[in-house]
């Protein structure tokens, strides 16, 4: 495996970080109604990496990186934002292939955005209709393909699975922990722990603490005002209660979206620390 310069990248000579126009990032497929303009996203290069689009049972599309090197390799499923499959989710997945791993992100809203609009949108609402059409059964659905897909690729070590997903998909990744038992570790960054009024009806992290197959480190942060601090410590005290080996650590000083570096929420000193506790935390648990 690839040991890393940074908690965040690759080797130094594989990144390049730069300030961009709004214009430059947004033309790079970053998500159009959260990209800041002064943002200096981190750019992972693609040496010695194998990039590639593959499709999935029933049509579930997906975006792969990996090492070029034969054998088999751990591998870690990347679920997207409610912005979908853009620039910073396929980076994400960069970062992972560089660090050895065979990184994987499904496009879960591919069936309502057949023609991938859903990163170029600026209306919320218009978002949200799209996100909305993904039910909560439909995208483990979509997460149990991937995992079949995994399992059958000769550079997959099959017993090495984890998942990691940011904002809709941190929810996303508690509740694959919950319900797939291949899953060797998770991490969740701001996923939503508890339902919201009006929303689907579907049992959240907070009604399945006790229940988790794969130990889930969730990132979180103090200032985000979609996740109220009191949701986090009462998830704290659930994990607790079940004598679960699932943690949550909270950021005091970070908002929601702080691992974004394409938006203006991004903590740098926090994202990166984020980050070097994912790597302990796959390593810990043999991926």
């Amino acid at each position: 495996m690839v040991t890393l310069t940074r908690p965040e990248g690759t080797l130094a000579e594989d990144l390049h970080i730069s300030r961009r126009s709004l214009t430059a990032l947004l033309a790079a497929g970053y998500a159009a109604a959260a990209v800041s303009a002064s943002a200096e996203p981190i750019s992972t290069g693609t040496k010695g990496l194998t990039i590639e689009s593959v499709t999935m049972a029933g049509g579930l599309p997906g975006f792969v990186a990996r090492p070029s090197a034969p054998g088999r390799h751990p591998a870690v499923i990347v679920v997207n934002e409610v912005f979908g499959l853009h620039e910073y989710i396929r980076d994400i997945c960069r970062r992972f292939a560089q660090a050895g791993y065979v990184a994987i992100a499904p496009e879960f809203f591919f069936r309502a955005d057949p023609q991938r609009t859903l990163p170029t949108l600026t209306d919320f609402p218009a978002i949200l209709k799209i996100v909305g059409t993904a039910g909560n059964e439909q995208v483990m659905g979509d997460v149990k393909a991937t995992l079949d897909w995994l399992a059958a690729q000769t550079f997959v070590a099959p017993k090495r699975l984890a998942i990691t997903g940011f904002c809709w998909g941190g929810t996303v990744v508690w509740t694959a922990a919950q319900r797939f038992p291949q899953l060797g570790a998770g991490v969740a960054w701001y996923g939503r722990l508890k339902g919201q009024p009006g929303g689907e009806a579907r049992r959240y992290p907070l009604d399945f603490a006790a229940e988790l197959k794969a130990p889930v480190l969730g990132l979180y942060g103090a200032l985000d005002k979609g996740i109220p601090v009191a949701d986090v410590e009462a998830m704290q005290a659930a994990l607790k209660a079940a004598g679960s080996k699932s943690r949550i650590k909270l950021y005091p000083a970070s908002d929601h979206g702080f691992h974004a570096d394409y938006r203006a929420s991004y903590n740098p000193a926090d994202a990166a620390d984020g980050w070097a506790l994912l790597m302990a935390h796959f390593k810990a648990n043999g991926v």
